[in-house]
């Protein structure tokens, strides 16, 4: 099968993979433009590049590239690898690498009025959602319908049971300040770009009192959004759901917009 047929297989199904395509060459190298290699999640890979150390230093951008959603212009010199060069072909070759990836990770902790249409949006849009809530009885598909993955745990044993990375958002629609307290110093310790709380003002400065009483530092405390989402004049539910979705939505954009300048 083709590589492109593999992409759009890939790309249908909603399995991230990231392409690498051989744009250009000079001298003596193994592939010429035009050459691909398509590169999954796990390590596997279809088609190549030429092989070798090339592949090797290729296959190692792709898989950071799964993390970070940048694209990539790789440049090697294959001439002498006593100083570092990637082959003894004796040409250039550059490389394009460009990642396909899925919409972030939607983690809601707190699976009530509020949590489940933040579910069902998030759902809608695309992202993938977990739903976390310690009361078993509403962490379900049947009570909370859209989720990918249902974890009913405390807060802090969120990070145990699943990756959080900087693709990761946390939405925090809990029952009370007392779930954050309890809950609130595993997620700090975590990388995710977004950490959103629901909550009144005197509930968020209750809460960052009791945090900070734990040893967590105003730094640490500076990276949760509290009251969560754009301020709409949100009301209901689902009202709040769209404040919150769209908050995510723009940070998300932002930061991908962040990764092509870098």
């Amino acid at each position: 099968m083709k590589i492109i047929e593999l992409l759009n297989e890939a790309v249908g199904r909603g399995e991230p993979v990231v392409l690498c395509t051989v744009v250009n060459t000079k001298g003596s190298v193994p592939r010429h433009a035009g050459a691909k290699m398509l590169v999954y999640s796990d390590g596997r890979f279809a088609g190549t590049v030429g092989g070798g150390e090339v592949e090797n230093r290729v296959l190692a951008e792709a898989m950071a590239s799964f993390k970070d959603g940048k694209t990539r212009f790789l440049s090697y010199d294959m001439i002498d690898p006593e100083r570092g060069d990637a082959g003894i072909c004796g040409g250039v070759v550059t490389v394009f690498v460009e990642p396909f990836l899925e919409l972030p990770t939607v983690v809601v902790v707190g699976a009530g009025h509020v949590g489940k249409p933040i579910v069902h949006l998030a759902k809608w849009l695309g992202f993938r959602v977990v739903v976390s809530d310690d009361r078993e009885e509403l962490c379900t598909p049947e009570e909370t319908p859209g989720g990918d993955v249902y974890l009913p745990v405390p807060m802090s044993q969120i990070p145990q049971e699943m990756t959080l990375d900087a693709r990761t958002y946390l939405v925090l629609v809990t029952r009370g300040a007392e779930v954050d307290i309890e809950g609130l110093p595993a997620i700090l310790e975590t990388d995710v770009p977004y950490i959103g709380l629901i909550g009144s003002k005197r509930r968020w400065a209750h809460t960052q009192e009791k945090l900070i009483e734990k040893g967590i530092s105003e730094e640490a405390l500076a990276r949760i959004k509290s009251p969560i989402g754009l301020f709409i004049h949100a009301e209901t539910p689902k009202e709040i759901a769209v404040s919150i979705l769209a908050e995510i939505i723009d940070h998300y954009n932002q930061m991908k917009k962040h990764f092509q300048r870098a």
